[in-house]
């Protein structure tokens, strides 16, 4: 599998499928996509799913605000799976909100959620929008995620402290941080956060710039 960092929260698993995750930037239009997966409602990750028509993934409400919209959409919930053509979407807990804002009123779009994604025997954890939380020890234990992508830009969502914890907790030997630097609020140098996992876990760190990505094979 073939993991392209979009921007922001935005990635693309690229395997026997692609798989789009939180599609903003603008940019996550170029990626020719088989199936979006949207952690929650907010702007910067609900991002060009209406645009994009394809069939999509996202929790109950959410899925039907997008329904609503035209979008082919799937809704589950929190401890769900759904399975389609060798893609295995588990959708798990995130300590954030949801809403939609439309002509300025603020409609809520459900629980936001962190999502499992498991094809060509990879296992994806991507957080979402969320802060530290005990029970991301379950997701080490029930799911053993080969990939954890973790949000890292504080004010928003946990800071790099947080995150260092959340790759211990969740125990995927690769950590790619995301949901930083995009702007002024969530700006962060990652070289401590990096040094310090690679330092006193057995874990990797990749610090991978939008547009670029890494190739991932299955544990042995």
């Amino acid at each position: 599998m073939y993991i392209r960092y979009i921007g922001h929260s935005c990635f693309s698993l690229e395997g026997s499928k692609k798989v789009l995750i939180d599609p903003m930037p603008a940019e996550a239009a170029e990626i020719a996509a088989d199936l979006v997966l949207v952690t929650h409602g907010h702007g910067d990750h609900l991002g060009i799913t209406v645009d994009l028509k394809k069939p999509t993934v996202a929790i109950h409400e959410l899925a039907q605000y997008l329904s609503r919209k035209g979008v082919p959409a799937t809704g589950m919930n929190l401890g769900g799976t759904w399975v389609s053509d060798g893609v295995k979407v588990t959708m798990v807990p995130a300590l954030h909100s949801s809403s939609v804002t439309e002509n300025d009123v603020e409609l809520y779009m459900g629980t936001a959620a962190g999502l499992v994604v498991e094809m060509d025997g990879i296992v994806v954890y991507h957080a979402g929008d969320t802060a530290l939380f005990s029970d991301m020890k379950l997701i080490h234990e029930l799911y053993h995620p080969d990939v954890a992508l973790l949000p890292v830009g504080d004010h928003y969502t946990m800071g790099p402290a947080e995150a260092m914890i959340a790759a211990e907790w969740v125990g995927a030997p690769l950590v790619i941080p995301m949901h930083y630097n995009t702007f002024p609020a969530i700006a962060q140098d990652l070289t401590e956060f990096k040094h310090a996992i690679e330092a006193t876990t057995s874990m990797r760190v990749d610090v991978v710039n939008p547009g670029d990505g890494v190739e991932v094979s299955p544990q042995q």
